[in-house]
């Protein structure tokens, strides 16, 4: 009985050992058929190019050549490879483009101008920005370098809320008049044009640096006190040139004034700022970008018909800059101080101490009678005759005495000083009844 209960056991242990081996055993997949696609001779010689599917070493890490020829990585790169290194890396990173990034895809784009030349084109890949020093509603003064040369950068962003398009197509046009300006004027006391490009919404103007600021910066500095006399004539005198030769190419600056007036390292005298120009025969009387109220001669205030007589009302106000330090009507707003010079004939107060010679100038300079001002060669010729007293050791009280002792009548004296006689040079003052 045991034995056959024994038996019984066993061969119920053997069938569950086997029921569990089988359990265990990973069942035999059908074996996939061989591929019977055959590749095509080029994708041989393509998948055999080793060149092709491999991987170029990280950018960051590759050497470059410095100046002096010595290669180093992008720790070791002087701030100019630094520079067009980050510049890369942005702009490949950069998930969404904003417009003032878009100008600086392409590698040359053309002035608009009315005569466009090839020394004009930008090449963007040469233009290096710097820190901005200056800035407005819609542009923004940057330092920089293009071709090796340090410039000034001028960026005028085109407003993309302009629903009318009346902003879009003043500044477009600010643009144009400089631009086309700068292009074609040439002497040494005008700012000098290094290129320009227009790619909407956002355009270039890039002149040459002048570090030495502007007039108005001068003046601020010397905590508005007035320029000494021999350097006052020297800058005014630099200025009536420019303007000499600004209007003997039919072109009115309409925007005279101490903030437009910059020195070069050298401190020579350079006009700038042709934003508002026009051409003499096309000034248009009832534009509303022309000028500024403290400096506008009242014709233009006004909207009358003007001429190039607008710029020597301006230079007058800017002769009494000089002579004060001080900004005109400094107490008014620009509105009132415009309403006062058209209704009420106001002008600036000229110091007492001012010689009587330098009084006479600006008060001819801005007459309210346009025909009455002179012209910048005949401003010229007087302020050489000043600096050229002034060098030799004289004063313009000195040359007072060559006009009359009678206060009235030296008005009628420098009619004939500041006109030209036959011969070119100056009719020798001489005292008359009135």
């Amino acid at each position: 009985m045991k034995l056959y209960s024994y038996a019984v056991w066993l061969a119920y242990s053997k069938k569950k050992f086997d029921q569990m081996k089988r359990k265990s055993k990973p069942k035999q997949r059908c074996v996939s058929p061989l591929p019977t696609t055959t590749l095509s001779d080029v994708f041989k010689e393509a998948k055999s190019n080793s060149k092709r599917f491999s991987t170029p070493p990280p950018y960051r890490n590759k050497p470059h050549k410095n100046i002096l020829g010595k290669t180093s990585t992008c720790n070791e790169l002087n701030p100019l490879q630094k520079f067009r290194f980050v510049k890369g890396i942005t702009k490949l990173r950069a998930k969404k483009e904003t417009p003032w990034t878009r100008c600086l895809d392409n590698g040359g784009v053309k002035v608009t101008a009315v005569e466009t030349t090839k020394s004009w084109i930008v090449n963007l890949s040469e233009l290096y920005f710097g820190a901005r020093f200056a800035s407005g509603a819609h542009s923004r003064l940057y330092h920089g370098m293009y071709k090796n040369q340090p410039v000034a950068v001028k960026i005028i962003r085109l407003p993309d809320d302009d629903e009318s398009g009346l902003m879009v197509a003043r500044l477009q046009k600010q643009f144009t008049r400089e631009a086309t300006f700068l292009s074609h004027l040439r002497h040494p006391n005008v700012i000098k044009l290094a290129g320009a490009c227009n790619k909407s919404p956002i355009l270039f103007i890039i002149t040459e640096y002048l570090s030495g600021g502007s007039l108005r910066t001068l003046l601020r500095k010397l905590d508005c006190s007035p320029l000494p006399l021999d350097n006052m004539i020297s800058i005014a005198l630099d200025v009536a040139r420019g303007m000499e030769y600004i209007h003997s190419q039919g072109v009115i600056h309409r925007d005279l004034k101490s903030g437009n007036i910059l020195f070069d390292a050298n401190f020579c005298v350079k006009i700038a700022d042709f934003g508002v120009a026009c051409e003499e025969a096309h000034c248009a009387v009832f534009s509303d970008d022309a000028g500024t109220y403290r400096w506008m001669a009242p014709e233009m205030i006004k909207h009358k018909p003007y001429g190039r007589k607008v710029d020597v009302y301006s230079f007058g106000l800017l002769l009494w800059e000089m002579l004060t330090g001080a900004i005109p009507y400094e107490e008014m707003t620009p509105v009132q101080a415009a309403f006062a010079v058209v209704n009420k004939n106001l002008r600036p107060v000229i110091p007492a101490d001012c010689p009587v010679v330098l009084r006479g100038l600006i008060e001819r300079c801005w007459s309210t009678l346009p025909e009455r001002r002179p012209e910048f060669a005949q401003i010229v010729k007087v302020l050489e005759q000043f600096k050229a007293d002034l060098a030799n050791g004289g004063t313009l009280k000195e040359l007072q005495l060559l006009t009359s002792q009678d206060h009235k009548k030296r008005l009628l004296i420098w009619i004939e000083m500041l006109s030209f006689s036959k011969v070119g040079g100056f009719r020798p003052p001489t005292a008359k009844k009135l």
